[in-house]
């Protein structure tokens, strides 16, 4: 590579060997996104093996990386907040790592994780992060019948709180306290690396949150897709950590049996019973009623 930078941050005789370690480290870090607290992290971790000038700055580093290797530095905000972010991009990263890089804990969920998943093939304009609130009490009091159907009347609230990139809509979400429950880091075929919810814990979340998925037919396409993946075991030993109130179980077992899979299999969620009629999702104006899963869901599905 021919240096460009008319930033000097080593000695001529170590340029070369200079950027080969920066170039080194880059590799063995395998982000492509890096908030500006990250690019602080490496500068302080390396630059003495990296051979650094005394005087060099962190400005003139980051300098260094837009001129050499072409990194660009963008501010990720949008219409409905105040807050902004500033994020410096390697070569190339792909959208899913932007959306990921919004905050140091957070991790795609939803319709992100089920593109990471490999669950569909349409990569969605509007990309979900889930970063987690502080813990919270657990409600109390009785669930009934009639506080589900007056909570399931209405259309389900979302999120405003959207960041703009390139043509995406970056969607940051403030999720339940899980501590990060079935949350692990995978790499992207196009480089780079995210923290994403788990296939079981993907599915759990697209059913209990359909709007975030594309709505409830795109859920069913996600559970079809992953019938070769699945493990209906760890589904369920997810969803009870998860601990929700409402019975999800019905709505769940309702995709699995609808997406074609074998009766052993949804069956486990059907013996955890049926209390009350539930819905498949909010709002709906038409519908039908599945008297297995006792669940409402939107007629013709």
């Amino acid at each position: 590579m021919t240096l460009k930078s008319p930033i000097r941050i080593s000695r001529v005789k170590y340029a070369r060997e200079t950027e080969s370690r920066i170039i080194e480290a880059l590799q063995q870090d395998g982000r492509k996104v890096f908030a500006p607290q990250d690019l602080a992290k490496l500068f302080d971790l390396h630059r003495e093996d990296w051979s650094l000038l005394a005087g060099v700055t962190l400005d003139q580093f980051i300098l260094y990386l837009e001129t050499n290797f072409g990194f660009r530095k963008v501010i990720l905000s949008g219409p409905t907040h105040q807050k902004s972010f500033t994020r410096y991009l390697g070569q190339n990263p792909s959208p899913l790592e932007v959306a990921s890089s919004l905050r140091a804990s957070a991790y795609l969920c939803h319709a992100s994780a089920v593109l990471v998943h490999g669950l569909t093939e349409q990569l969605p304009k509007v990309l979900y992060v889930n970063y987690e609130q502080s813990v919270k009490p657990r409600p109390t009091g009785a669930l009934t019948q009639e506080s589900m159907d007056r909570a399931f009347r209405g259309r389900q609230r979302e999120s405003t709180f959207a960041f703009l990139y390139e043509d995406y809509t970056l969607i940051l979400l403030s999720g339940k306290n899980t501590k990060r429950l079935e949350v692990q880091t995978k790499r992207l075929p196009e480089g780079g690396k995210v923290d994403v919810t788990s296939l079981e814990r993907t599915l759990i979340d697209i059913a209990v949150r359909p709007n975030y998925a594309g709505g409830v037919h795109q859920v069913l396409d996600a559970y079809r897709a992953a019938k070769p993946l699945l493990s209906v075991g760890k589904l369920l030993s997810t969803l009870k950590q998860l601990d929700y109130i409402y019975p999800y179980h019905q709505a769940i077992g309702f995709y699995l049996e609808r997406a074609g899979y074998p009766e052993k299999q949804w069956s486990r969620l059907h013996q955890l019973g049926a209390e009350f009629n539930f819905y498949l999702t909010h709002g709906m104006k038409e519908m039908d009623f599945d008297a297995r899963w006792r669940l409402f869901h939107p007629k013709g599905l």
